[in-house]
């Protein structure tokens, strides 16, 4: 498929991510869209007269070869779909974007990748948090991504510049400019040792609703997103939301209750949207990265399963093929909700399984 189709295919009027997938299975490339006739075009699901005649004008290939200029001067790369170097995490989300522009270094599909989001309002308290949880990560290898916005984001990006990790910030406009524009040296170092990242082209302002969109980037490239500080409402609840709808891990760090900007947090874990976490190495542990802990962990679990009843037998058997739901656990498993609820809580207090969000379970 040539680049300037595959541009093209986004500047098309009236189209989003799902009807462009639905574009291009039908009609097999970004080409072939282009060339189809007015006849084949409406037999596609979801595909109008408007839309239809939008993909016969010149109009999309026209704007893409003035994009295609811009991308080939400044040594941009286009992410497509279909490609494989587009971030295959992302790319299981049902509304990811048909195409990413992206100027850095960094694999968008490392081994580890996580989200840190939280209030542009950031506290002492949230950027302490930030500051350790770098700081720990950074022998992990890990890559981190957030939104080069204010307070909670750029802190993040910057202790990871300063504990050398690589770290992607996900953009609400084109990378013809930056908004906030006081960001610029941050971004200019993170191009460096990971890069920016986002789903439009030249020309596009960053609008208020360009950063609800962009969220759903930050939440489905990583396998966690991690909320730092956040009101209780904001794109940090968005982004956590986003990544609860693509059966992501979320975990959030608890704060006072009086404080507007744990407020958000807490509500999370209060309502088993989040997995607490008091540090690093909580979400290390959570997220089975060292080796060492996990194999000590093993021969724990294998001494501690010697003695398991009948019932907790049963749920370790079954977890073992993957983490279920407390509902999938009592089908599966033909046993009461009230009394799977006390083989959970005990299996889970042995340190035998772990609860995430939305009453799911797996094996420690």
């Amino acid at each position: 498929m040539s680049t300037l189709h595959k541009i093209a295919l986004t500047f098309i009027k009236s189209i989003g991510p799902v009807n462009a997938k639905n574009l291009l299975a039908y009609c097999g490339s970004a080409e072939a869209v282009f060339s189809a006739n007015k006849k084949q075009l409406l037999q596609i699901p979801g595909i109008g007269d408007k839309t239809v005649e939008a993909i016969l004008s010149t109009d999309a290939l026209k704007r893409a070869a003035e994009e295609l200029k811009f991308i080939e001067k400044h040594g941009i790369e286009v992410l497509f779909f279909s490609d494989e170097n587009y971030p295959k995490r992302l790319k299981n989300c049902f509304d990811s974007p048909i195409l990413l522009y992206f100027k850095g270094k960094a694999d968008l599909n490392h081994p580890r990748i996580i989200s840190i989001v939280g209030t542009r309002n950031a506290t002492e308290y949230g950027k302490t948090l930030c500051r350790q949880l770098c700081e720990v990560l950074a022998p992990y290898n890990v890559l981190i991504v957030s939104g080069l916005a204010y307070g909670i984001d750029v802190t993040t990006h910057k202790e990871c510049i300063t504990n050398e990790i690589a770290t992607v910030g996900v953009l609400g406009h084109g990378l013809d400019r930056l908004y906030p524009q006081i960001h610029k040296a941050v971004s200019q170092k993170m191009v460096s040792n990971g890069g920016l990242l986002s789903e439009y082209p030249t020309l596009t302002n960053p609008d208020r609703q360009n950063f609800p969109q962009r969220n759903r980037i930050i939440a489905g490239i990583a396998d966690a997103t991690i909320v730092v500080e956040a009101s209780i409402k904001g794109g940090a609840l968005i982004t956590a939301e986003i990544a609860n709808s693509y059966n992501k891990d979320v975990y959030a760090f608890p704060g006072r209750t009086n404080d507007v900007f744990s407020e958000g947090c807490n509500f999370l874990i209060k309502t088993n949207r989040a997995g607490l976490i008091n540090n690093a190495h909580d979400l290390i542990y959570y997220l089975g990265w060292d080796d060492e802990v996990k194999e000590k962990k093993k021969q724990a679990q294998t001494t501690l399963q010697l003695n398991l009843t009948a019932n907790e037998q049963k749920v370790v058997e079954v977890l073992q093929n993957g983490q279920l739901s407390i509902d999938e656990l009592c089908i599966n498993l033909n046993i009461q909700q009230s009394k799977l609820s006390i083989v959970l809580l005990t299996l889970e207090m042995q340190g035998i399984i772990i609860s995430l969000p939305g009453k799911v379970y797996k094996l420690a």
